[in-house]
C-alpha cells in the first residue's frame, strides 16, 4: 500500500481545484458527434480559439449556464462548436425544463410620454440555449469570430422580442393600411426615420397594418432603436438608418427577397436581393426557434388563400414556447400549436375565433403534428428564418440600385 504526506495530499487537492476551475475557462474539447457542426459555431484561427473557449465559459458562467449543460467540439477543420446537451427535440419547449431555470426577464422601453416601461421579455439565457439547440448552426466568423459579436446578436434579438411583446395595432381585415398622418404618408416617413418607427409603437392605435408590415416594422424598429438608444453606437446606427432609407421606403425590403420565392408573382431577377437588415437562413427543422427569428405559416388552402390578408402569418418567436400576437386578440401570444391551428381554420372560413366558433374543426394531435412540418410534406411551416445580420461583425451585403 502507498502512502501519501500530508503536502502530497495538499499538493493533489490544488491541483485537482485547479484543473476543476480550468472548466470555468475551457471545457475539454469533445470528439464530432455530429456530420456537421450545430449549435454556435465560430471559425477561427488557431491562436484566436484557445481564448475564445475562455471568453466563451466566462460569458456562460455570466448567465448562469451550468457547465454541463453545453459541449464544446473542435472540428477538424478547425471550427469550435457550442452545443446543448441531452436537447430534446424542440426548442420550443425549453423553458419547460427545470433545469434550465428560465425566467422572463424585464427590458425597458420608452414611452410617448414620462418614464420608461417595464416589459417582461424572454431572457437573454434562453436565447443563447436555443442558439446552442442541435439541428442548425449559427456560425461566427471572419470579424465575427470574437464573443462580442455573440453577446451582441444576444442582446439585439433580446430587444426585438421586448418590442414585439405587447402589441395592439389594428387589423385592417382586407381594407386599405392606416398610418398616423402626422408621421407618415402611406408608409413612407414624413418625420425623422427614428421618431416615425417610435410613434407606431408609443400610438399604436392610430396604425392599422397586416402582420407583413407589422413584422418589417417590429424589425426596423428593434435594431435601430438598439444601435441608436441602447447600444449607443453612431456608426452602426447611422447605417442601418443608411440601410432602412437606401430606396426611400423603409419598409421595403427589409428581408431578401427570396424569402417569398415561393409565391406565383416573384420575380426571379430579385433572388440574389439581400435584405436590409435581416438574412435568410433556410432547412430550419419543425420545431426550432430561436428567440427573434421570423417565421412564416403559410395557407395552403387555395380557395382561403385569395383572401386579402389570409395568405399566410407572419410571426415572431418571442422565446418560452409563444409567438407574437400583433393585435392583441389572443393576450399578445400564440403557442406554436395555437399558431398552427389559427392559419389551418382559415380554410373553413373561421376569420373570428367569436364570430365564427361554430365552423371550427378540431385537431388532434396527430394533426398538429403534421401541420408542423413543410408544405410540402403536408404542412403549413416554411423552413427559413429571418434572423439579423451581425451588425459591426460582418460586411453587409450591398444593397441593388434600382
Amino acid at each position: 500500500m502507498r502512502c501519501f504526506s500530508f503536502p502530497r495530499v495538499r499538493l493533489a487537492l490544488a491541483w485537482l481545484l485547479a484543473l476543476w476551475a480550468t472548466w470555468a475557462v475551457a471545457q475539454p474539447a469533445a470528439e464530432p458527434s455530429a456530420l456537421v457542426p450545430e449549435g454556435v459555431v465560430f471559425h477561427c484561427a488557431p491562436a484566436q480559439r484557445a481564448g475564445l473557449a475562455r471568453a466563451m465559459a466566462g460569458y456562460l458562467r455570466g448567465l448562469d449556464v451550468d457547465r454541463d449543460w453545453i459541449v464544446q467540439t473542435e472540428w477538424p477543420d478547425g471550427a469550435l462548436s457550442f452545443t446543448l446537451d441531452r436537447a430534446g427535440r424542440s426548442t420550443l419547449d425549453l423553458h419547460q425544463d427545470r433545469r434550465y431555470r428560465l425566467r422572463p426577464v424585464p427590458v425597458y422601453l420608452p414611452r410617448a410620454q414620462g418614464r420608461p416601461r417595464a416589459v417582461r421579455t424572454v431572457s437573454q439565457r434562453e436565447i443563447v440555449l436555443a442558439l446552442a439547440h442541435p439541428g442548425r448552426a449559427h456560425h461566427f466568423g471572419g470579424p465575427a469570430c470574437d464573443l462580442q459579436a455573440l453577446r451582441e446578436h444576444v442582446a439585439l434579438r433580446q430587444h426585438i422580442v421586448a418590442w414585439a411583446e405587447e402589441l395592439h395595432w389594428v387589423w385592417p381585415d382586407g381594407g386599405p393600411a392606416c398610418w398616423n398622418p402626422k408621421k407618415w404618408l402611406k408608409g413612407v416617413p414624413i418625420v425623422p426615420l427614428d421618431e416615425a418607427l417610435l410613434d407606431a409603437f408609443v400610438r399604436q392605435a392610430d396604425y392599422a397594418i397586416g402582420c407583413y408590415t407589422a413584422c418589417k416594422l417590429v424589425y426596423a424598429h428593434g435594431v435601430l432603436d438598439y444601435y441608436a438608444r441602447v447600444r449607443q453606437d453612431p456608426a452602426q446606427a447611422a447605417l442601418v438608418r443608411q440601410r432602412l432609407l437606401h430606396d426611400g421606403d423603409p419598409l421595403v425590403d427589409v428581408e431578401p427577397a427570396a424569402a417569398w420565392d415561393f409565391e406565383a408573382g416573384f420575380d426571379p431577377a430579385t433572388r440574389h436581393d439581400p435584405g436590409k437588415l435581416l438574412r435568410l437562413e433556410r432547412g430550419a427543422p419543425a420545431h426550432h426557434f430561436v428567440p427573434g427569428d421570423w417565421a412564416y405559416f403559410l395557407n395552403t388552402d387555395p380557395a382561403s388563400y385569395e383572401k386579402t390578408g389570409y395568405e399566410g402569418s407572419n410571426a415572431i418567436y418571442l422565446g418560452r414556447g409563444r409567438f407574437d400576437d400583433f393585435y392583441d386578440d389572443h393576450h399578445h401570444a400564440y403557442t406554436f400549436a395555437e399558431k398552427l391551428d389559427e392559419v389551418y381554420q382559415w380554410r373553413h372560413g373561421v376569420f373570428s375565433r367569436s364570430r365564427d366558433a361554430a365552423l371550427v374543426r378540431p385537431l388532434t394531435p396527430a394533426d398538429l403534428d403534421r401541420l408542423s412540418q413543410t408544405p410540402a410534406q403536408g404542412g403549413l411551416l416554411l423552413d427559413w428564418r429571418l434572423v439579423p445580420y451581425l451588425f459591426g461583425y460582418e460586411a453587409l451585403p450591398a444593397l441593388p440600385v434600382r
